[in-house]
C-alpha cells in the first residue's frame, strides 16, 4: 500500500520533469479560443491553417517560389532551403522570445499568452470546413466555398480530382492538422513555452509551403526533416488519440486502428500524414492516399494507406464518420491535459 500511495507523486515528479503544468490552463484556454474562433468565422482567407502559417506563407512564400528552381542541382536547391529555414527560425525565435520576455516582465500573463498560442492552433476552423465541404458532397448546400477552402488549406489541385478523391484529401487533412496545428505546437509549448511552440509551428509551416509531402526536390527538405524530428513523438500521440476515438465512433472500431500500428506496409509515411493518417485509415478501414498534384503542379505520388481490400470509394458519409472521429480524438487530448494538471498537484 505504500508504494501504491507513491505513485501519484511520483508521476506529479515525472511531469514536472519533462513540462510546465502551470502552463496546462493558458493551453486550454488556447484550444477553446481557437476552437471558438475557427467555428463562427471559418478559415481565414479560405484558409484553414493556423494564422502562424498564413503569416510565413505571406511573407516567405514568394521568395521561396523564386528560390526553389527546380531545374538546379538537388544540393543547390537544399542550401537555399537551408538558408531560407535558418533565416526564418531566426526571425521567428528572436520574436517569439522577445514576446515571452515581454509578458514576463509586465506581467501580461493569461490573455496575450493564450492569443499568442491561439494564433499557432487550428481546430474550428478545420472543422467549418469539413462541415462546409459535407454539406457540399451530400447536396444540401451547393457550394464551391468549401472547395475552395481544402485546396488552398492542402496546397491541392483540384481541377482534375472528382469527389471520391476530394473526400480522401479532406479526410487526410483533418488529422493532419489535428496533429500539426494542435497536438504538436501544445506539445512543445508545454514544454519548451512559446519560443518552443513557434519554431515548431515555423518548421511545419515551411514544411507545409516548401516539402510537398516528401516529394520536394530538395529546397523543402530541410524544414521537412526538422520538422520530423520535433513532430515525431507528438504524431505517434496523436495517431494513438486517433485509433482510441474509433472506439466511440459508429462503425469504426479500436481494434482496427491499433492495427495500423503492427508494421502493415500500406502505411503513410511520416511526411504524408505518419500515424494519424494510417489510424483513420485503418479505424474506418477505408484507403486514403493516392497520387495527387501540388497547386504549383507538382506530382505528389502518396501511398494508399489502409487495411487490404479496403474501399477508397469514400463519400461524404465517410467524411462525416471522420469528423466524428475528429471530434471524440479532440475531446480525449482535452481530457488527457485536464488529467495530467490533476495529477501534478497544481
Amino acid at each position: 500500500m505504500t508504494a501504491l500511495s507513491q505513485i501519484p507523486a511520483y508521476f506529479a515528479e515525472f511531469l514536472a520533469q519533462i513540462m510546465d503544468a502551470e502552463r496546462i490552463p493558458l493551453a486550454l484556454t488556447s484550444i477553446l479560443v481557437s476552437l471558438a474562433f475557427g467555428l463562427v468565422f471559418g478559415p481565414i482567407a479560405g484558409n484553414a491553417n493556423p494564422l502562424l502559417w498564413l503569416i510565413i506563407d505571406k511573407i516567405f512564400g514568394g521568395l521561396g517560389d523564386r528560390l526553389d528552381r527546380t531545374h538546379r542541382p538537388a544540393p543547390d536547391l537544399m542550401f537555399r532551403g537551408f538558408l531560407l529555414t535558418a533565416f526564418t527560425l531566426f526571425i521567428i525565435l528572436y520574436s517569439s522570445t522577445l514576446m515571452e520576455n515581454i509578458i514576463i516582465t509586465r506581467h501580461y500573463y493569461g490573455t496575450v499568452e493564450v492569443i499568442a498560442l491561439a494564433m499557432l492552433l487550428s481546430s474550428g476552423a478545420v472543422w467549418f470546413l469539413l462541415l462546409r465541404l459535407y454539406f457540399a458532397l451530400e447536396g444540401t448546400v451547393p457550394t464551391p466555398k468549401g472547395y475552395y477552402a481544402l485546396s488552398r488549406s492542402t496546397r491541392t489541385n483540384f481541377s482534375i480530382a472528382d469527389d471520391l478523391s476530394i473526400t480522401r484529401v479532406a479526410m487526410g487533412f483533418s488529422v493532419r492538422a489535428f496533429d500539426k496545428g494542435l497536438i504538436s505546437p501544445v506539445f512543445w509549448y508545454l514544454i519548451a513555452g512559446l519560443p518552443g511552440a513557434f519554431v515548431y509551428s515555423a518548421l511545419a509551416a515551411l514544411a507545409w509551403r516548401f516539402g510537398k509531402d516528401g516529394f520536394t526536390k530538395g529546397f523543402g527538405a530541410i524544414p521537412l526533416g526538422l520538422e520530423k524530428l520535433m513532430g515525431f513523438i507528438p504524431n505517434l500521440f496523436t495517431g494513438l488519440l486517433i485509433a482510441l476515438a474509433g472506439a466511440f465512433t459508429p462503425t469504426a472500431g479500436l481494434t482496427r486502428g491499433f492495427f495500423s500500428f503492427l508494421g502493415h506496409k500500406a502505411r503513410a509515411k511520416y511526411e504524408q500524414g505518419g500515424f494519424p493518417l494510417s489510424a483513420l485509415a485503418w479505424a474506418l478501414n477505408v484507403s486514403l492516399g493516392g497520387a495527387s498534384q501540388d497547386i504549383s503542379g507538382s506530382a505528389i505520388k502518396s501511398v494508399w494507406v489502409g487495411p487490404e481490400k479496403a474501399t477508397a470509394q469514400n463519400n461524404y458519409k465517410h467524411l462525416r464518420r471522420t469528423l466524428y472521429i475528429l471530434i471524440i480524438a479532440n475531446i480525449l487530448f482535452i481530457t488527457t491535459l485536464t488529467g495530467a494538471y490533476w495529477w501534478s498537484g497544481m
